[in-house]
């Protein structure tokens, strides 16, 4: 069973490393605010404690053997770790200040996080945000990332993650049209009505429309008269009449509020648990990352 290090020892290990720097007890006493004889007899105390000579010393002079050169080495590593965490600590307990950078889809940016930032920055005045918005998957680390929010898989080990709520996929339709070509009771039924469709920019593929049909989820690529290859496009065209559309929840949730979109075949509509905030492990502990995320997971 392995000794534990006591008070005296680490005492001796901060006087050893900061004579062994300076070159005399005299140096290393004023930097620790100590006298002398404090430091030479920690010094001493630490020496009987491991057995060896950790400095050749004569009237002039202050050497470190060569074990005590090896061992002042490995107490510098230590003492700089021990330096480390308390600044970390520190940074903690700071207010948050800086710059949060943030990355996302433009759905997710638009519908989810826009929202939220006058009410984070009403709660934190001096954190500024740069929201970053585009279909292509950027590199979090590489690209100095924050924070990203993704929809998908997740095939970056070295992030920190973090799964948000779940959103539902459905057919959205306008008042208006509903009223003049009814609302259909399957999916089966879409092949008879007017879609408007998503195509990837990144593939060029469409987007297949899930559904839950008892218990089993289907997929159905209908040909659609109208494809946008952005999603907003796809609710803005679908809201204006022209047909049935698919989106997420929180997308279509505005539009719904104020009447401009009605479900379609909610009951076969599917929930995803996908959306995943990420941030870098390295910004765990800054106070700004961290009061943003905070707001994200009470809000999201």
């Amino acid at each position: 069973m392995k000794e534990q290090i006591g008070f005296e020892s680490l005492t001796g290990l901060i006087a050893f490393a900061r004579a062994g720097s300076l070159g005399s007890y005299t140096a290393a006493a004023r930097a620790l605010s100590v006298s002398p004889s404090a430091v030479s007899k920690s010094i001493q105390r630490l020496e009987q404690q491991l057995g060896v000579v950790l400095f050749t010393r004569t009237t002039r002079s202050l050497a470190l053997t060569p074990e005590g050169r090896d061992l002042h080495e490995r107490v510098l590593r230590l003492l700089q770790d021990a330096q480390e965490i308390e600044q970390a600590a520190k940074r903690a307990r700071a207010e948050p200040s800086g710059t949060v950078r943030v990355a996302a889809s433009l759905p997710v940016g638009l519908y989810m996080l826009a929202p939220l930032l006058a009410q984070f920055r009403q709660r934190q005045p001096e954190v500024r945000i740069d929201l970053r918005l585009g279909d292509e998957r950027v590199n979090v680390i590489d690209e100095g990332i924050d924070v990203a929010l993704r929809i998908g898989d997740l095939p970056d080990s070295r992030l920190l993650s973090r799964r948000l709520s779940p959103y539902r996929l459905c057919c959205y339709a306008s008042p208006d049209y509903l009223d003049k070509y009814g609302m259909p009771q399957h999916p089966d039924e879409l092949v008879d009505h007017e879609t408007v469709n998503l195509r990837y920019k990144s593939s060029g593929q469409l987007f297949r429309w899930p559904f839950n049909v008892g218990d089993r989820e289907i997929e159905l690529v209908l040909p659609a008269a109208i494809v946008v290859d952005a999603s907003e496009g796809v609710l803005t065209t679908v809201a204006a009449g022209a047909g049935i559309g698919m989106a997420a929840s929180f997308m279509a949730a505005s539009w719904v509020e104020r009447g401009a979109l009605v479900p379609v075949l909610a009951d076969f509509a599917v929930e995803k648990h996908n959306l995943t905030v990420l941030w870098p492990e390295s910004r765990r502990a800054n106070p700004a990352v961290r009061a943003f995320l905070d707001l994200l997971f009470a809000q999201l």
